[in-house]
């Protein structure tokens, strides 16, 4: 509709926002997203994130990580997985503060976000769990491993906290 040019394709975006507003269509609505977030043990853990209370979320130099940053919004929730050693999801936090320029580089094509831990699972959630879910089958981390900063949908947060023994949506 909106990506090509012409009187036309103009003439009906008018007309259907005016239907939109004619027929009282209810205006958008703000949702919280989840995602996860991954770190080695060795270089920042869950335990450390506890101790610091809060944490810039620095470092990240892939693309595709660098524009899920872009899209957290202060209250997203988001698991805590340890990758390499352990690989387990172990906590649930949420973003503190919206991106801004990573203070570790210069480039300004690089941001971070705060993250602040909420709490640590009932039961961490190993990998082979995940993958053995076939829930969890179409999930980021299964399909894409390497990815440090990846989003989960609502099913797949439901099916993770199922297998740590949470009750609820997270937080």
């Amino acid at each position: 509709m909106y990506w090509q040019t012409g009187d036309r394709n103009l003439l009906f975006a008018e007309k259907f926002s005016r239907y939109l507003i004619d027929n009282k269509a209810p205006k958008p609505t703000t949702f919280m997203a989840r995602w996860l977030v991954k770190s080695e043990p060795s270089v920042y853990s869950w335990e450390q994130l506890k101790k610091d209370k809060k944490t810039a979320w620095e470092g990240i130099r892939n693309y595709a990580a660098r524009n899920h940053l872009r899209m957290m919004k202060k209250g997203d929730e988001v698991f805590f997985y340890h990758s390499n050693e352990g690989t387990e999801i172990v906590g649930i936090a949420k973003v503190e503060k919206e991106f801004y320029q990573d203070p570790t580089t210069e480039d300004p094509n690089w941001v971070v976000v705060d993250l602040k831990p909420v709490r640590a699972l009932k039961k961490p959630v190993s990998l082979a769990m995940i993958k053995a879910d076939q829930n969890l089958a179409a999930m980021a981390l299964v399909r894409l491993g390497r990815l440090s900063v990846q989003p989960v949908t609502d099913e797949e947060w439901a099916a993770v906290l199922k297998l740590a023994g949470e009750k609820g949506s997270g937080v």
